[in-house]
């Protein structure tokens, strides 16, 4: 009797262990609330060989190196429009580890970009190819209190850099701009200064492609990580150049493939590896793997890129470069910018935009601006959306829909963890392993009434009633 006891009460804990439940959290956002906790016991598990989604748990993809956004002048001048206590409630929701967005790896530019308070560079003394004249007090008032923010909230805060534009002495328009502000889709009541004649174009070097001026322009870049250094500002990678296809209204600077694989090759490499500072190549804006392909197949530039950025239209090309170079590093380096209405569409649109990238062997995922004023307006007459939004009048904030869109990830998907391939005959959702085995699932329901999907991970099959019209976040273990 007593043997028979033994078994029975070995069987039921078995039993029950097979059967318990494992630890689940789960929260909704919709356009009409961001960032609800549900009720994780209503989530079914159940049996049987039938499902819609599931998750390949035996071949993890890539892994995910952080979530990021950018420091930009007027995502400073926005926040320091609030009182300081508002100011540092939206720091550490953005940086602070375990709180909010948990961003780990973000991007700033090197001198003006789209969004800096006007034009600047380090140096705008024509001819000082030894950098005597060097200077980063400009960005004293905006960019280093702005990331030193960050850092107080996350000293482990990975930060890179790229440039727009060059010091205009350096190119051969002698101007920041490469095309005059006529597009209807800036507003035309913004200026740039550029003078007739002075335009450029794609498919050309703006950058004057000589050996003086190489050799100048490394030594700006390091003169650049040595000055950041010096106001205990790590920069851990670079990239040569913002866009270098794009002749753009505001701070830009096209380059040819074959100049950025001179200058990469024989001068900006050797420096960065000098002074310990990681190279990538980009940021890539077209969908053309040929123009990255140039650096990387190149024995002298290759062998110090560690991987390549792309945003716009360069999402076309990650799939081949994913495939041709597997352990290159991805990062998408800016999600598209929008309109500055902030509204749930683009967020929808945002989400197309992640899972392309991730799918396709992205490990950095960064959004663009921080934050900015309402309506997002850019010192040369560009509306753009952004993570919080200011109302400078009555000195209060917002977190965006597509901030809690990204934090649906970024909150929950840590450093380390990696992607899993998703089959079935549902497929709006990304699914990652964490280093400490939880599951995270990231789902859309883009439809106007509830649905059910059943999606396997593991030893687990999950039937979660998702709200109509809503991203969820459901963790498991």
């Amino acid at each position: 009797m007593k043997n028979i006891s033994s078994i029975l009460l070995v069987f039921c804990g078995l039993f029950f262990a097979c059967n318990n439940k494992p630890s689940v959290q789960w929260v909704v956002s919709t356009p009409e609330f961001s960032w609800k906790p549900q009720n994780a016991d209503s989530i079914k598990f159940i049996d049987g060989d039938v499902f819609d989604a599931e998750a390949d748990i035996l071949n993890p993809k890539q892994t995910i190196d952080g979530f990021g956004t950018c420091f930009n002048e007027l995502g400073w001048t926005s926040l320091s429009a609030l009182n300081d206590a508002d100011r540092e409630a939206v720091m550490k929701e953005l940086f602070e580890p375990g709180t909010g967005a948990n961003l780990t790896i973000c991007r700033m530019p090197v001198g003006a970009n789209d969004f800096s308070r006007n034009w600047y560079s380090y140096n705008e003394t024509d001819g000082d190819f030894e950098m005597k004249n060097f200077s980063i007090d400009n960005d004293k008032e905006t960019l280093i209190p702005f990331i030193k923010n960050a850092l107080k909230y996350n000293s482990a805060l990975q930060i890179w850099a790229s440039p727009w534009s060059p010091p205009t002495w350096m190119k051969y328009n002698k101007h920041y701009a490469c095309q005059a502000l006529d597009n209807p889709f800036f507003d035309l009541s913004f200026t740039n200064g550029l003078q007739p004649g002075q335009e450029g174009r794609e498919g050309t070097n703006m950058f004057i492609q000589e050996d003086a001026y190489f050799k100048a322009y490394a030594l700006y870049f390091s003169k650049f990580i040595e000055a950041y250094r010096s106001e205990n500002i790590s920069i851990s990678m670079v990239m040569p150049q913002n866009e270098f296809n794009s002749c753009q209204p505001f701070p830009s600077c096209t380059w040819l493939s074959s100049g950025l694989n001179r200058f990469v090759g024989e001068y900006l490499g050797p420096a960065m590896e000098k002074l310990g500072v990681e190279l990538m190549f980009g940021t890539m804006e077209r969908p053309t793997p040929a123009m990255v392909d140039t650096l990387l197949q190149d024995p002298k530039s290759g062998k110090y890129i560690k991987g390549v950025g792309f945003q716009w239209a360069g999402k076309y090309a990650i799939g081949a470069i994913h495939e041709n170079y597997p352990d290159i590093k991805i990062y998408q380096t800016e999600q598209e910018c929008g309109n500055g209405q902030n509204d749930w569409e683009l967020c929808r649109y945002s989400w197309d935009l992640m899972k392309h990238y991730l799918n396709n062997g992205t490990n950095v995922y960064e959004y663009w601006n921080t934050s900015l004023e309402e309506g997002g307006m850019s010192r040369w007459g560009w509306r753009q959306n952004s993570l919080v939004t200011v109302n400078k009048a009555d000195k209060t904030y917002k977190f965006t829909y597509e901030y809690y869109l990204l934090k649906h990830l970024s909150h929950y998907v840590l450093p380390g963890a990696q992607r899993l391939a998703t089959s079935g005959s549902f497929s709006n959702l990304l699914v990652f392993k964490n280093t400490n085995n939880s599951y995270v699932i990231v789902i859309q329901n883009d439809k106007d009434t509830e649905i059910t999907p059943s999606v396997k991970i593991g030893e687990y099959v999950i039937a979660p009633t998702l709200k109509p019209n809503s991203f969820n976040t459901i963790v498991i273990g």
